[in-house]
């Protein structure tokens, strides 16, 4: 997430758990994460983590009673509420700024807060709805990947078959317009968010096909076919099979003698 005004400093919390470029914040699946401000790094402890990853994913404010109860579940209701109270008063504030704001009764993250989770959605919609230009770094990663908690796995799965669809719509379209190298950024991402999937190998199949490269092509198709046979015992589908039938035990041109 990344604090910004007029006159305010940077600041970021990204969900990914690769390392990121100077300038934007980690968050890690462990007990720290760090957020990378103007001035240096500023810890966030595992209950101040889980907080902030909640309001994150749920893009607005959220009742005290809620929040107390999904993070401490095995807590009694008055010492989850205690819990939460000893929570917000040690957070962190980078430069005196606020990470959320507090009501009686809600919590949420501070106003001009942006979350990587947030961009890429906006990103989502944007392709879907305007056919406008979508940046495969924002869509390339899964939400929290190491994180077990029931409210985690339920967005991770949300989100991913969003992007993985906004991928492959991309990768088309790409391939239609001629950029074969975006379309297959796009189409290979997608294949490795997740690699069973049919219609991702597909795309990535038509990009080839459409750039000139049957050898790529044919290479895909048998990377597909090995791995539905591996891990599900089933044949490719027919659909995906047609792209590239007509290549397949196809014998090599004779040279003319």
């Amino acid at each position: 997430m990344r604090r910004c005004g007029a006159a305010q400093p940077r600041r970021r919390l990204s969900a990914r758990p690769a390392r990121p470029p100077r300038g934007r914040a980690r968050t890690q699946p462990c007990r720290q994460c760090r957020r990378r401000g103007a001035e240096g790094s500023v810890a966030l402890r595992s209950r101040a983590e889980r907080l902030v990853a909640y309001l994150a994913l749920h893009h607005r404010p959220v009742r005290r009673q809620q929040l107390a109860g999904v993070l401490w579940p095995e807590s009694m209701e008055d010492k989850a509420g205690a819990s939460l109270r000893s929570t917000l008063w040690r957070l962190p504030r980078p430069r005196g700024l606020p990470l959320i704001t507090v009501t009686p009764t809600h919590v949420g993250l501070a106003g001009g807060t942006s979350v990587d989770l947030w961009a890429a959605e906006d990103s989502i919609t944007s392709l879907s709805v305007e056919g406008t230009e979508c940046d495969v770094r924002l869509l390339d990663r899964d939400v929290l990947p190491d994180w077990g908690e029931d409210w985690v796995l339920l967005e991770r799965e949300r989100h991913r078959q969003r992007r993985l669809h906004a991928l492959e719509a991309l990768c088309r379209r790409s391939s239609a317009q001629g950029q074969h190298d975006s379309a297959l950024t796009a189409g290979l991402a997608a294949v490795a968010g997740e690699p069973l999937r049919g219609s991702a190998h597909r795309a990535v199949i038509e990009a080839h096909l459409a750039e000139g490269n049957p050898g790529k092509a044919l290479r895909q198709y048998d990377l597909y076919r090995r791995l539905v046979r591996s891990e599900l015992g089933l044949a490719p589908l027919p659909a995906i099979r047609r792209l590239v039938a007509d290549l397949l035990g196809r014998p090599a041109e004779r040279r003319p003698r």
